[in-house]
């Protein structure tokens, strides 16, 4: 398997993960300019893609849906309220009829080989899931756009071969920062995003000795930058109930503008 984070930050976000007979984009939150640059840099294309999903509605998500849709009549993948959102949204023009295939959290499909496992996540958005890919027995987890993680979302992140898991935001830098208070409380809320705190203690939840690669994603621009996301998860884990260091494992932010090194697993 294969995992590469095009982009990945508050301001968009598209993750490609593929096998040597299928791929998919785990959203669509940027320019298809940009995608098809992205993907180029690892010598793939727009036009080797088998499908999109979809984890909400949210612009950053979605931006570039409705141009790759009418240009390459990709299959979208998404939960019935995520498309009956996307529906609504006029700003994504006229969405090409038949595309659009209804998921369920915990119950998979396959995408060529890909096995696909949504499951749902707790986010201010229509049915948001995170997805766990899985081919050969390797697999691949996209975890991002979380207000908060339970016991459930633990099973369904336990023993991947790499991670991208959302570290959105310092929370001391969020509460002193320039952003409206109801913005604030919506980001530290139970359907908001994960700080980088509580990434680096979900992290340690989840290591175990054949975790190749973690990226750390969906950084807020205002409220974080990667080295502090970064020293923050490590600290975590270091001081976390586990028998780990954070040494012991790959560890990366994914970049808002830059593609990441193109993982093999």
């Amino acid at each position: 398997m294969e995992l590469c984070s095009i982009a990945s930050g508050s301001s968009g976000n598209c993750i490609y993960v593929g096998t040597g007979h299928a791929s998919v984009l785990v959203d669509v939150g940027l320019s298809g300019k940009r995608i098809e640059s992205g993907l180029n840099s690892i010598d793939r294309t727009t036009r080797d893609v088998d499908g999109i999903l979809i984890t909400h509605e949210h612009s950053d998500h979605i931006q570039g849906l409705g141009v790759l849709a009418r240009k390459y009549g990709v299959p979208i993948y998404a939960t019935a309220g995520t498309i009956e959102a996307v529906s609504r949204m006029k700003q994504l023009g006229r969405m090409p009829e038949g595309l659009f295939h209804e998921i369920e959290p915990d119950r998979g499909f396959f995408v060529g080989d890909l096995k696909v496992r949504p499951f749902s996540i707790s986010h201010d958005a229509a049915q948001p899931v995170g997805y766990r890919l899985e081919s050969q027995g390797k697999s691949v987890g996209i975890a991002t756009d979380m207000g908060k993680y339970n016991e459930y979302t633990i099973e369904r992140l336990k023993t991947l071969d790499a991670l991208l898991l959302e570290a959105n935001h310092d929370v001391n830098m969020l509460q002193v920062g320039r952003y409206p208070y109801y913005l604030k409380r919506r980001i530290l809320g139970d359907r908001g995003h994960l700080s980088n705190e509580n990434a680096g203690r979900l992290l340690s939840r989840l290591l175990h000795d054949d975790l190749r690669a973690v990226f750390l994603g969906h950084l807020s621009k205002e409220n974080n930058y990667d080295k502090l996301a970064y020293e923050t998860v490590c600290g975590e884990v270091d001081n976390g109930e586990n028998p780990y260091h954070a040494r012991d494992f790959y560890i990366q932010v994914a970049g808002r503008e830059q593609v990441s090194e193109l993982v093999i697993i």
